[in-house]
């Protein structure tokens, strides 16, 4: 009898003669479960939780009931190389099994080349190869999926274990003595001899796609190009980006000479809202190093994942390293995992077609990630993203082509992506939180933005944003004693809370010099948490309202004062404090 199962071992069909019929009554049925957690020792389980193919015979079972019946499984594994399910061979106990088990492994390898055929042929070329010329059309050949610059996009197992290496995302020129183009050129009924990874002879049959892809060659996407009239602008660019992150590296007295006012600071065309570079760190030099690196990544085929609490500014590096690059002229598309509900995720992200499901819209939608093409993609909050569209993400991402919701059509996309979380995902892919899969292939650059209160530039950042303020709501620059409080502060929302202090500060001086009767309530009940010892002791013992007028005294009217010396929220100090103005 032949049984197909699934991931998880429920019997989904059953192939077999009649006179094997009473083993349904030991559960060869549909929709059984045969799992080695219910079921003990058998072929199914087993090779399910080894993930290889196996024989179990006769006593071998768990159960006493299973030991009239051999069972050969081999498991099945999908384009992704994900395992979906297993396929079975059991009989008589008394019967032959010598040659059942590699039957059984050719049956599986049979399913898994039909669904790299389905999954690729229509638009990528398939390289089938094995040492033996007769042999090359088995199954037992090694398949390839290529796409049509010659990276690797799907293996089957017989071509790794033929060739003995990982073969995920090579180009083709690494593991065959040819170039892309003699795959393109050759016959489909001519067999090639090559050479593989320098020590094998193969030979190769190549199958092209079922609908190829016309393109018109565009030579202007060589790196080398410059339109007329771009190289004005890439002459700023590249004087910029020396002033920008290498600036640092000059020494004062070469700097003190130059006229800083007549280098452009910016280039013309990117936003105000955008930070430049060079002004992301005023002396951390940390900071100054993830930005480097990052600045510098970001012109290769590399993901940025970015760690860092929240409210540390990384949407703020991101938009800056964006509009920094050679994609600042395509959109950048800013994904926040953890806002979209899961079960709108895979919709939002990968698209749907027109009446994929109930509620969608009657055009369908393009989805994020297209969006995103040849620009930036960034996907904030990346570790709230549900387990089950990570999958679809970690394919995405591999292939890199997407599949809407409810079609079959699949659309390249040519993305940056950036990454950010404020979680430890490591952790999490201990957990079984986070799939280890897709964290290796977003964290291919990882900083970390360090917290405002780490940060050794801390007091010129705070100068810094104030004065970006100031653009918008005209005000007084800081006085030290006022860049002293806020330095003083432990900051746990960081650059955002920072900014949003500073904005209720100046709304309520309107115009005049802001001073700590300005800034919210919370500010000072936070900076109470970090107050000095000896600040402490002095609401040691003593009421409250003893306490508070005391202090308001001694600090001469001072609420804020008065506050972190007792401990107290200056709506407490507001409460206790003397109503006249008599001190």
């Amino acid at each position: 009898m032949i049984v197909l199962a699934d991931r998880q071992g429920h019997v989904l069909n059953t192939w077999g003669q009649s006179r094997f019929d009473s083993a349904s009554r030991h559960g060869l049925v549909d929709g059984n479960q045969w799992g080695e957690l219910g079921a003990g020792t058998n072929a199914i389980g087993t090779a399910l939780a080894s993930g290889h193919a196996i024989q179990v015979g006769r006593d071998e079972h768990f159960l006493r009931a299973n030991r009239f019946m051999v069972g050969s499984a081999s498991p099945i594994y999908d384009s992704s190389n994900d395992l979906v399910g297993v396929l079975d061979i059991s009989s008589d106990a008394y019967l032959p099994q010598d040659h059942t088990l590699g039957m059984v492994k050719l049956m599986t390898l049979s399913v898994e080349n039909r669904l790299i055929f389905s999954a690729f042929q229509k638009e990528h070329f398939l390289l089938m190869f094995n040492t033996n010329l007769g042999s090359l059309d088995s199954h037992w050949s090694g398949l390839l999926g290529v796409d049509e610059n010659g990276v690797i996009v799907s293996a089957n197992r017989r071509a790794e274990i033929v060739l003995a290496h990982n073969l995920a995302l090579l180009h083709i020129n690494q593991v065959f003595n040819c170039e892309m183009r003699d795959i393109k050129q050759q016959p489909p009924s001519l067999p090639m001899e090559l050479e593989a990874m320098g020590r094998y002879q193969m030979y190769v049959k190549v199958i092209p796609p079922l609908a190829p892809i016309m393109r018109v060659p565009d030579f202007r996407s060589h790196p080398d190009y410059v339109a007329p009239d771009q190289v004005s602008r890439k002459d700023r660019e590249l004087q910029y980006r020396a002033l920008s992150v290498e600036a640092p590296e000059t020494p004062a007295s070469e700097s003190q000479g130059s006229n800083v006012s007549d280098t452009p600071k910016s280039i013309p065309d990117i936003p105000e809202s955008v930070i430049p570079l060079a002004d992301l760190e005023h002396g951390d030099k940390r900071v100054e190093r993830l930005v480097r690196q990052a600045h510098k990544i970001m012109e290769k085929d590399i993901p940025i994942l970015i760690h860092g609490e929240t409210g540390v500014g990384k949407e703020i590096l991101v938009r800056s390293l964006h509009y920094h690059s050679s994609r600042a002229r395509e959109m950048l598309v800013a994904v926040n995992c953890a806002a979209i509900p899961s079960e709108l995720v895979e919709s939002e992200l990968f698209g749907y077609a027109k009446g994929a499901f109930t509620g969608a819209q009657s055009q369908g939608s393009i989805g994020l990630i297209r969006r995103a093409h040849r620009g930036t993609l960034f996907l904030d909050e990346i570790g709230e993203m549900p387990l089950t569209v990570q999958s679809r993400l970690l394919r995405v991402l591999q292939e890199r082509v997407v599949t809407p919701l409810g079609s079959s059509d699949t659309y390249p996309v040519d993305t940056k992506l950036i990454s950010a979380t404020n979680r430890a995902l490591k952790e999490d892919v201990t957990r079984g939180e986070f799939r280890q899969d897709l964290y290796y292939r977003i964290s291919g650059l990882n900083v970390e933005l360090p917290p405002l209160r780490e940060r050794a530039d801390r007091r010129k950042l705070i100068l810094y944003v104030h004065e970006r303020l100031r653009r918008e709501e005209p005000g007084p620059p800081l006085s030290n004693q006022m860049l002293e409080l806020l330095d003083q502060h432990p900051w746990p929302g960081n650059v955002r809370q920072l900014v949003f202090v500073l904005k209720v500060g100046m709304a309520m001086a309107d115009g005049d010099p802001l001073e700590d009767s300005h800034l919210p309530d919370d500010f000072y009940d936070e900076l109470a948490d970090k107050r000095p010892v000896g600040l402490k002791k002095e609401a040691d013992g003593e009421p409250l309202k003893e306490l508070i007028p005391r202090l308001f005294k001694q600090y001469q009217g001072n609420v804020s004062q008065t506050a972190q010396a007792a401990g107290v929220s200056r709506n407490t100090v507001y409460k206790y404090a003397p109503r006249d103005d008599s001190l």
